[in-house]
């Protein structure tokens, strides 16, 4: 047997060991905090998926990625983090409906934005990219935090090329 296929069976005689366990240790740990009815149970759930920051947490991350994607010339990635923007925002709306004007006025740029992505231009981007800012600062101005100024990124942290 080749030395690959040895590390092969072992890395699944492993994982079969690990999930076994696992199934057991999940169950222990969710009865350490996860306590009361079903509908606290929820309720302790829906306090973990909090609100709107954490939504924004993601947003930012998808925006840096979205600009270097666009940079890069990396137009299925720049797609795929509007996407990834679009419906991390919908979902935040889902939670936080209190949320949904600025929200609703914010997508539409996201839209615009995919549209002229298809062109696949650098200039038309950084353009549009331009224009997403601004609508990420109009949005945090209408929700009174205009305190959190979006800028356009100056150095790549993203792990992606």
């Amino acid at each position: 047997m080749t030395f690959f296929k040895t590390r092969i069976i072992y890395s699944i005689c492993i994982f079969s060991i690990f999930s076994c366990t696992q199934k057991n240790d999940l169950k222990k740990h969710q009865e350490i905090w996860l306590k009361g009815s079903e509908s606290e149970k929820l309720i302790s759930i829906e306090k973990q998926f909090r609100g709107f920051d954490v939504t924004m947490v993601e947003t930012s991350y998808r925006y840096q990625e979205l600009f270097w994607a666009g940079q890069n010339k990396n137009w299925e990635n720049a797609i795929y983090q509007l996407d990834k923007i679009k419906l991390t925002l919908e979902n935040g709306i889902q939670r936080r409906p209190k949320r949904s004007n600025s929200t609703k006025y914010f997508l539409k740029s996201v839209d615009e934005f995919k549209n002229e992505l298809k062109q696949k231009n650098h200039n038309s981007f950084n353009l549009q990219f331009i224009k997403l800012t601004n609508s990420c600062n109009n949005c945090h101005s209408i929700e009174k935090v205009s305190f959190f100024k979006v800028k356009i990124p100056i150095e790549n942290h993203s792990i992606l090329k």
